[in-house]
């Protein structure tokens, strides 16, 4: 079977602009870890959240999850994140899992404090919220509103 020059040439055209399409993607999605200082926060349950995952203040992207590990001492999960520089949080700031929607993947949201002291580099966050799924929301609802017809 002989090839035709146009067809492979044809095939390696479409092979550049995927390329370039893979590029302009990845350049668009904002997916390149953050540089900056390192912080920790300490969940019970951390849903889907997986590391690379967005670190947001007022729904900005100001850092990356960079490791997730559990402490073996008290059976909680440590989510370790790079803040960008220029961003410092309050002491007293809170730190929550959220999806990003109902099909979205989950975040770390920063909720900045009032207090004047910062968070030093390495810091861990005290104030967390874990992440609430959607069936125990759901199982919440239920196991209310069959007690309130209970009484």
């Amino acid at each position: 079977m002989g090839r035709n020059p146009i067809e492979t040439i044809l095939g390696a055209v479409v092979l550049v602009v995927a390329g370039l399409f893979l590029a302009f993607a990845y350049s668009m999605a904002d997916v390149q870890s953050v540089d900056g200082y390192p912080l920790t926060a300490v969940f019970n349950k951390t849903g889907d959240l997986t590391v690379g995952a967005d670190v947001r203040v007022s729904g900005i992207k100001v850092g990356t999850v960079t490791e997730q590990r559990l402490d073996t001492e008290t059976f909680r999960a440590r989510v370790a994140m790079t803040i960008t520089p220029d961003v410092k949080l309050p002491v007293d700031s809170t730190a929550s899992i959220v999806s990003d929607g109902l099909l979205g993947g989950q975040y770390v949201k920063l909720q900045p404090g009032a207090a004047t002291e910062k968070l030093q580099s390495g810091a861990t966050i005290d104030n967390t919220e874990d992440f609430q799924a959607l069936e125990d929301m759901v199982g919440d609802i239920i196991f209310l509103a069959t007690q309130g017809g209970t009484q």
